[in-house]
């Protein structure tokens, strides 16, 4: 990835697995400060001035992960890290791993600790640079742990910074080189004085500077769409009415030009309720002059005939956008010849970094969570190039790009909506039957929180049309149809969520209309389970 001249001061942070590495850089990048997440296997011959790296690491963050140093196979430091100069900081498996190059020594953890723990400053470290603003008293602070094993001693040169109240070393540092490390998450929002340590770290320690804002956003995603594309490209922008995509059509069109942009909608017959209007008027609301819709629901719902396999129907639906998209682009051939266009040389679309991270697995020990439509379902090889300039943001960066270009709240703080459509809001077989009950059913609900207020509340919301039927009684009759499950949560970029408070009142009114108004739905529930361990979409 190549970046503005501008942003090229930020963090390293190498990936050894954990659950929570994209969360680092998500911190990071909340304070203001770049940071790129990177699989360390692949570093492991290169030195710190690397030339594919195309911004200068202030520091270095080593993540947690699932193994354990001493076993074989366990992933290891590349040699050029602590002799870089650079502040280092491990997390977890990184302090592990910091210990055990060094000459530490790490144990198979005599008290395993998973979940909330209580750190205490140690005696005379309250003016550690790492610790600054973290409180010190008896009652200490709130961390987050997550491990197995833990180091038992230190290297030489090392000492302790802080204990959990079990004793077992919670952070420790060099007593002269800039080398820390935290065996708790300070990433995640468990731990009470994360943020602080990570900004004692970055900005404090290693002097990261704090220039990722949206103007530097914007600029990077306008030159990242120009080099991508080239000065006699054209871009067809795939558009779903997302926040992704619909930003993404406003940068493209910023970077080349009105003449160089389509923003073409694939109908799958899966989305929203009249979303094919509403996207086609937000499109040109928002100065598009090429909007173009492609209806093709009845090949989608032919290609999902007896699939149940959510991966099965993502990678479908990902290879049947791709091959509507490059139809649309070979028809278009002539048209544009008619105007002195050049034909479509780029497909542009709106992947995110948690797209990448959740179905490729980005880092050495990470696993596939789900095949991603745009990302995992993409054929082997494709006509169109890819232009995807949000591959390395998360959305609420997204959501700043698309604030600093001027587009309307309606478009920029819209809940997400998965590429798949309400195909992964069926579990089972998708039929049309079952298509138009579901739409109806999140209209009401969609509809009822706007008109509450509570829409801006949560983070997304909808329903989903469970593969189960239940016994009810309308008008003194027996009726045996199927359950209707309403998720909403809060959540900062999706990687994880906390559940939706709504009021009960207001479930209850939902819940009442859609029984009332949708045939085929006799009863109502609610998920509350948060992301993790559950996924906020349900397949």
């Amino acid at each position: 990835m190549t970046h503005n001249p501008q942003a090229k001061h930020g963090i390293l942070v190498l990936d050894y697995g954990s659950q929570y590495t994209l969360l680092i850089a998500r911190r990071l990048r909340e304070m203001g400060v770049y940071a790129e997440v990177h699989d360390p296997a692949r570093l492991m011959h290169e030195t710190l001035d690397m030339t594919h790296l195309s911004f200068k690491p202030a520091g270095i963050i080593l993540s947690g992960g699932p193994d354990s140093v001493g076993d074989e196979g366990a992933r290891t430091m590349p040699r050029w890290v602590t002799p870089a100069g650079v502040p280092v900081l491990g997390i977890c498996y990184g302090l592990q791993l910091l210990a055990h190059v060094h000459g530490g020594r790490v144990r198979s953890a005599a008290k395993r600790e998973y979940g909330k723990a209580r750190m205490r400053v140690a005696q005379g470290a309250a003016n550690h640079p790492l610790m600054q603003g973290v409180p010190v008293g008896t009652a200490g602070s709130i961390v987050w742990m997550s491990h197995g094993d833990d180091v038992e001693k230190l290297p030489e040169g090392w000492s302790q910074i802080a204990l959990t109240e079990g004793g077992v070393l919670a952070a420790a540092s060099h007593s002269s080189r800039p080398w820390f490390g935290l065996q708790f998450h300070p990433e995640v929002e468990h731990t009470e004085s994360g943020r602080i340590l990570l900004e004692n770290f970055a900005i404090n320690i290693c002097g990261a500077k704090q220039d990722w804002t949206a103007s530097t956003m914007v600029e990077e995603a306008v030159d990242l769409v120009r080099e991508q594309v080239g000065p006699g490209g054209r871009v067809l922008v795939a558009c779903s009415g997302g926040v992704d995509s619909t930003v993404l059509a406003a940068v493209v069109e910023k970077a080349l030009g009105p003449d160089r942009v389509t923003a073409v909608f694939c109908d799958t017959g899966l989305m929203r309720k009249d979303e094919v209007e509403w996207v086609s008027a937000a499109l040109r609301g928002m100065g598009l002059r090429d909007v173009r819709v492609i209806h093709a629901s009845d090949k989608f719902m032919a290609s999902l005939a007896g699939v149940i396999d959510p991966e099965d129907k993502r990678k479908r639906i990902g290879r049947l956008f791709v091959e509507q998209f490059e139809a649309f682009a070979s028809d278009d051939r002539k048209h544009a010849a008619s105007l002195g266009l050049p034909a479509f040389s780029h497909l542009g679309q709106g992947t995110l970094y948690p797209d990448v991270i959740e179905s490729a697995g980005h880092g050495a020990g990470s696993k596939v969570i789900k095949t991603h439509h745009n990302v995992g379902g993409l054929p082997d090889r494709l006509a169109l190039k890819l232009c995807e300039p949000f591959r390395f943001l998360f959305k609420d960066e997204v959501r700043a790009i698309g604030r600093a270009l001027g587009l309307a709240s309606e478009l920029v703080d819209r809940h997400p909506f998965p590429g798949p459509g309400l195909a992964v809001r069926i579990p089972g077989e998708v039929t049309a039957a079952k298509v138009r009950a579901l739409q109806e059913a999140d209209a009401i609900f969609i509809n009822a929180l706007r008109e509450t207020g509570l829409y801006a509340k949560v983070w997304q919301a909808f329903a989903v049309l469970l593969p189960v039927q239940s016994v009810g009684v309308m008008g003194d009759n027996r009726t045996y149809e199927s359950v209707l499950a309403l998720r909403a949560v809060t959540s900062v970029d999706g990687m994880t969520a906390d559940v939706g408070e709504l009021p009960m009142e207001f479930l209850t009114n939902v819940s009442r209309e859609i029984v009332q108004k949708v045939r085929g739905i006799n009863r109502v529930v609610y998920d509350i389970t948060s992301k993790p361990p559950a996924t906020i979409e349900w397949e």
